[in-house]
């Protein structure tokens, strides 16, 4: 997007990583982020960032040209959210909740399968379902997304959109990532600290590193103009 007249809403802002790179193109950005210790952090590095659920929120009037969320729309209503959009859109602005897909290798989550099912069988987190193309495995989550976007009316027939890129982490700066993976951050220390050393062993036998192209997946749609 034209980011040096927009103004972007990040959704769910977290600590604000998303939201820093929207202000480095030229966005002016407001976070809106339900956990306050989250929002502190994002704040003392530039982001404005109101607390609240984005459905409870309060706009007080105001109208943004994009609403955003990096890996955080599935934590909202997907109509709830969707309807307070295209409340506070302009007819014509986009709402954009986009995730990050990464494929991790093969070794990886074979490791990651085994000590889960070791450590806590019942965990919802299935790497297994990662084996084939990571994507495909988000598809109900992009499904339902786009399935709230037309439950509303309010916007056009959602679109697809997809970039893909690639980074490589040290055994280190993917053992700090993992932790923050959806299904395992209720993982007990003594539980993690097992997938992790499995993590590790196996990133170890790829040399120390390991290279995860990543898919970064947008469900967009612009708001109606007769909305």
């Amino acid at each position: 997007m034209g980011c040096r007249s927009d103004r972007p809403r990040a959704v769910g802002a977290g600590t604000g990583i998303e939201a820093r790179q929207f202000q480095a193109a030229g966005c002016t950005v407001l976070g809106v982020e339900p956990d306050e210790r989250m929002a502190a952090f994002a704040r003392r590095s530039g982001v404005e960032v109101e607390v609240a659920r984005f459905e409870d929120w309060q706009p007080a009037g105001r109208q943004f040209d994009a609403v955003i969320a990096g890996t955080a729309w599935h934590w909202v209503d997907p109509v709830a959210g969707v309807t307070k959009a295209a409340h506070v859109l302009r007819p014509g602005g986009r709402l954009a909740p986009f995730h990050h897909v990464p494929q991790l290798p093969a070794q990886v989550i074979d490791a990651l399968a085994e000590a889960l099912q070791r450590v806590a069988p019942d965990s919802p987190f299935n790497p297994g379902l990662l084996r084939g193309s990571a994507v495909d495995a988000y598809q109900p989550l992009f499904a339902k997304i786009a399935d709230g976007i037309r439950q509303t009316g309010s916007f056009s027939e959602p679109e697809q959109w997809r970039f893909t890129w690639e980074r490589t982490y040290s055994r280190d700066q993917w053992l700090d990532q993992l932790p923050t993976f959806g299904g395992l951050t209720q993982l007990p220390e003594d539980k993690m600290a097992e997938v992790l050393d499995s993590a590790g062993t196996a990133i170890d036998k790829l040399g120390g590193h390991a290279t995860m192209p990543y898919t970064s997946v947008v469900i967009t749609a612009p708001r109606s103009h007769t909305a």
